[in-house]
């Protein structure tokens, strides 16, 4: 049987208060009471009552984290930042996933709600249309925060990159690459989908480009959807010398597209991705990418849940964006303002 409280406090002759504090690391408490607490709980194999604690504190020290993908390595990092913020404050982590589909996202809201989470953290599928989710949570006050895809007309707080900013820097860095002829495959029908494409935009008309009719392509958010994009530009018109994908798995099918076209990266078609997966670096043709910064989202996502579990009163909802930043390799390496004649 495991210990409790009391047996680590008569053991140390402190007070029950005194090693609740020093476990949840809580207080002002000093070092060496702190170690000799951890210590003595270790030796004990004291394991927290979560049950008699949720009774008293009313929490039941879990949080929601609820994704379209836990597959992508963007949202797999995302998780483990959370989990590593949360840990240290006696909190885990229960995670769904929903597929992209607003449907499911709904019954697995209403699921991690069932098992009384204290938060929410949530990537969302929803449409601006469709804020009822949004309503009850806001009815039911729940804590929430939002991460990776902002939602208009939605009262909470935000964690993401700059979108737009995403845009900019690809498509500029393939311009400064020498490239004038730059397709953008975009991703599937959501808010951020929309402000890289801005940004993309944005950046030929500063640079006094156009994007030929068929130079944007739907290409979802996967490798296999981006070959299909690729294929499809290839045939829309002249090969572009230059692609900005709206993520990296949709870069790394567009490359196999290329590949198989008989077309070279970076020589003839330079393609940068965004998001950079750990394993971007260690492809044939190393990928150019925009880093998202996905440990900081987590944990500025982790920190503000927290926050707003913890506060006594109703806190202002805060949109923090995310510096994105460009990491060149070897799929834009081509001669400075040499552009293709391809």
């Amino acid at each position: 049987m495991s210990a409790t409280l009391s047996d680590i406090a008569k053991d140390l002759n402190i007070s029950a208060v005194t090693v609740s504090k020093a476990l949840r690391n809580k207080g002002r408490i000093s070092a060496r009471t702190r170690t000799r607490v951890l210590k003595r709980a270790k030796e004990l194999d004291y394991r927290p009552n979560w049950v008699a604690r949720s009774l008293v504190t009313r929490r039941t020290y879990t949080i929601g984290l609820l994704l379209p993908d836990f597959t992508h390595p963007f949202f797999a990092d995302i998780a483990k930042t959370i989990a590593e913020t949360v840990r240290p404050r006696g909190y885990h982590v229960i995670i769904s996933y929903f597929e992209e589909d607003p449907d499911l996202e709904r019954v697995e809201a209403d699921s991690l709600l069932a098992r009384r989470v204290d938060g929410l953290i949530l990537a969302s599928s929803q449409s601006p249309d469709r804020l009822e989710l949004f309503e009850e949570l806001r009815t039911r006050k729940v804590p929430l925060v939002l991460i990776d895809r902002p939602m208009e007309g939605v009262r909470a707080s935000f964690v993401g990159v700059d979108n737009e900013a995403v845009g900019r820097l690809a498509t500029t860095h393939l311009i400064e690459q020498g490239c004038r002829r730059i397709a953008h495959l975009r991703g599937p029908q959501i808010g951020l989908a929309a402000k890289r494409l801005s940004g993309y935009l944005a950046s030929l008309k500063k640079n006094k480009l156009t994007a030929p009719k068929g130079y944007v392509v739907d290409a979802g958010f996967q490798d296999h959807t981006g070959y299909l994009a690729m294929k499809q530009l290839l045939t829309a018109g002249p090969v572009p010398d230059g692609v900005f994908c709206y993520n990296d798995p949709v870069a790394i099918g567009a490359m196999k597209a290329l590949h198989h076209a008989g077309l070279k990266v970076p020589e003839d078609v330079a393609v940068v991705g965004a998001g950079n997966v750990h394993y971007a670096d260690a492809l044939a043709v190393p990928l150019t990418t925009i880093d998202q910064k996905t440990p900081e989202i987590g944990a500025r996502a982790a920190e503000l849940l927290l926050g707003q579990i913890g506060s006594k009163r109703p806190t202002r909802p805060e949109k923090i964006l995310i510096v994105p930043e460009l990491v060149p390799r070897k799929s834009t390496e081509r001669p400075i303002f040499q552009p293709s004649t391809r």
